[in-house]
């Protein structure tokens, strides 16, 4: 089986917007509860945005919310993270995972994602 990839981090400036997309192997997200999640070095992994096998959405914490907007698109099982107002303590690499990989360790490929002037 194949990895779960993130990609389309980037460099953006404070207050900037950016899309990372996932795409992973035998539409597993269109199957399975999924999610996107940061990492800094030192720390947990840190859930930002889930959606559900069903299509409901959660944003764990307060300071995502309303900046952070998960989707996917169904046809080609690709999904998104629309992240607006971006704030340099976003600054992480991001990931996409189901939550059955998660919970193996199973991490994929991250996108490094940096909010700088």
């Amino acid at each position: 089986q194949g990895h779960v990839v993130a990609s389309g981090g980037g460099l953006v400036q404070p207050g900037g917007p950016l899309r990372p997309s996932c795409t992973a192997p035998g539409r597993i997200l269109i199957l399975n509860d999924w999610g996107w999640y940061r990492h800094v070095p030192g720390k947990r992994h840190e859930m930002v945005a889930f959606m559900s096998l069903q299509g409901d959405t959660r944003y764990p914490d307060d300071a995502m919310l309303g900046r952070f907007t998960i989707s996917r698109n169904s046809a080609n099982d690709v999904g998104y993270l629309q992240m607006n107002s971006l704030k340099p303590e976003d600054t992480a690499v991001y990931y996409c995972n189901t939550e059955i990989r998660r919970a193996q360790g199973d991490w994929g490929q991250g996108t490094q994602v940096t909010v700088s002037s």
